[in-house]
């Protein structure tokens, strides 16, 4: 035999639930967009490798040539 009536414990339950739900929703939404927005804002990709604490070879500058220097490593 099925129960057919509802509580209105239950009901009032159901309403906790759904803002609940939707206030996890607006967070992931949020975290998702300022995620969206940084990786934006960096321009280039290789920028958000630099954020792992690791030295990575690809990401340090080049240094100009000695020679392009003008001192040529000679006093």
């Amino acid at each position: 035999m099925a129960i057919h009536v509802e509580h209105e414990l239950h009901t009032r339950r159901l309403g906790r639930n759904v803002g609940v739900g939707l206030l996890l929703a607006g967070f992931v939404a949020l975290v998702f967009g300022l995620t969206v927005v940084k990786v934006m804002q960096l321009g280039d990709v290789n920028k958000l490798e630099g954020y792992d604490h690791v030295l990575q070879p690809q990401n340090i500058p080049a240094l100009p040539p000695a020679s392009a220097t003008g001192t040529g490593g000679k006093s």
